[in-house]
C-alpha cells in the first residue's frame, strides 16, 4: 500500500464520515474508486472498518450504490451468456442466509430447470451478521457441491443443466476478503445491499432481488434505472429478505419489464386466495430441512409442500411458463409427484461430480 492510495481513501472517508452536518455524499466515480481500494485491500484495515460503519450510518445514495456495482463489475466474475432461448433467472438474496424460516430456493431452482428455464444463484459461505444457512450448504446437503468448481466449470454446468451458482470465496475472493469486517463491525455494511443488486451474468436475464424494508426496494429501483438496466427485474418482499414468497401475509412484488410496460409496477398476491395460506415453515435445523426437501422430491408428504407450491407456482407463472397462477401451482405439484424435479437434481449431481 502506497501513501498515495492511503491518502486517497482517507479523503473519501473524511467526506462521508464527518458527521450529520458536514458529511457529504460521494459521486458515483468516487464510490467506485473507494470500493476498489477496499476490495484490493489498498486501504488500511482501520480505514476500511471506519468507512463501512460510516456508510452504514449515513446510508448509501443511489449514485454511491451504482459506484459500488461498477467496481463489482470491473473486478468481479461475470459468466458469459449461455445459448438458451429463455432468459436466465438470476436470484440475488442476502448472503448471510436464513435463520428463522425454511429456505426454498434450491427447490424452486430445480422446478424451473425442470421446465427448461435456467437459474443462476450467487452467495457465500456461512456469513455474519446473521450466520444463517447459506445456499451452498443446502446444495451440498442435496449432493451438489458448487464450492470447488471454477467459473468456467460453473458456466458449463449452467449450459448443460440450466443451473449454476457463483460462489464468493472461490469466484470473487476480493469481495470475500471483506467478509471479516462484517463480523468486526457487527452490522451489515452497504456491501450487503449491493449483493441484492449485483448480477454476475452477462447474457439475457431476469433478475430477482429480495428485500425487507420498503426504502431498500426504492433504492434498488433507482439504482437499476441509473445504471441503464435494459432487462426485466422483479423485487420480492420475501422471507428474511429472500425471494421466497410468504404464505402468512400479502406479498408485495415489484415488477419491471420493458417489453411490456415502461414503468415499475406493484403486484399484490395472497397465498390464502389460492388455498395455500398459513404459518411459515420454521428452520429447525439443516438436517431437518434436508429431510423435508428429500421427502418432497420423492413425491412424499412434506411440511414444505404448501410453501413450495406457492413460491414455485409464482415463478412458473411470472416467467410465462404457465398461463395463470392456478395452473402454475398445479404444474409444481405434478413436477414433484412425477419426479421431474428429482430427475433434474440427479442430472445436476452427475454433471457436477464429473468435475471432481
Amino acid at each position: 500500500m502506497t501513501e498515495a492510495f492511503s491518502q486517497e481513501f482517507r479523503d473519501y472517508l473524511k467526506k462521508i464520515g464527518s458527521g450529520q452536518h458536514t458529511s457529504k455524499n460521494l459521486s458515483r466515480q468516487e464510490s467506485a474508486a473507494a470500493t476498489e481500494l477496499m476490495l484490493k485491500q489498498q486501504a488500511t484495515p482501520a480505514q476500511i472498518g471506519a468507512y463501512l460503519i460510516a456508510h452504514r450510518i449515513k446510508r448509501a445514495t443511489v449514485e454511491e450504490m451504482a459506484g459500488i456495482l461498477d467496481s463489482f463489475d470491473h473486478l468481479g466474475p461475470r459468466l458469459p451468456a449461455i445459448d438458451h432461448p429463455r432468459p436466465v433467472s438470476v436470484f440475488s438474496i442476502p448472503y448471510d442466509g436464513r435463520s428463522r424460516t425454511a429456505p426454498l430456493l434450491p427447490l424452486v431452482a430445480l422446478l424451473l430447470a425442470a421446465e427448461d428455464s435456467p437459474v443462476l444463484m450467487h452467495g457465500g459461505s456461512c456469513m455474519p451478521t446473521k450466520y444463517g444457512l447459506p445456499l451452498v450448504e443446502l446444495w451440498q446437503g442435496l449432493g451438489v457441491d458448487w464450492a470447488p468448481l471454477s467459473l468456467v466449470q460453473v458456466h458449463q454446468v449452467l449450459s448443460e443443466t440450466g443451473l449454476g451458482l457463483v460462489y464468493l470465496p472461490h469466484h470473487f475472493p476480493l469481495a470475500h476478503g471483506l467478509v471479516e469486517y462484517r463480523e468486526q463491525i457487527g452490522k451489515r455494511p452497504t456491501l450487503a445491499t449491493a449483493e441484492l443488486l449485483w448480477c454476475p451474468y452477462a447474457g439475457n436475464r431476469h433478475q430477482f432481488s429480495g428485500f425487507v424494508h420498503p426504502p431498500t426496494e426504492k433504492l434498488l429501483q433507482n439504482v437499476f434505472e441509473l445504471r441503464g438496466n435494459a432487462y426485466p427485474y422483479t423485487t420480492i418482499k420475501g422471507l428474511e429478505g429472500s425471494c421466497d414468497l410468504p404464505c402468512d401475509r400479502t406479498n408485495i412484488i415489484g415488477v419491471y419489464n420493458p417489453e411490456i410496460t415502461p414503468s415499475f409496477e406493484h403486484l399484490f398476491l395472497s397465498a390464502r386466495d389460492y388455498g395455500l395460506g398459513g404459518a411459515e415453515v420454521p428452520l429447525e435445523s439443516t438436517e431437518t430441512l434436508l429431510t423435508q426437501m428429500q421427502q418432497l422430491l420423492e413425491g412424499k408428504e412434506s411440511p414444505l409442500l404448501p410453501a413450495v407450491l406457492w413460491t414455485g407456482g409464482f415463478y412458473l407463472w411470472h416467467l410465462n411458463i404457465c398461463s395463470d397462477l392456478p395452473s402454475a401451482i398445479e404444474k409444481v405439484r405434478l413436477l414433484l409427484l412425477e419426479g421431474a424435479a428429482r430427475s433434474t437434481l440427479e442430472v445436476l449431481r452427475q454433471t457436477v461430480a464429473a468435475f471432481s
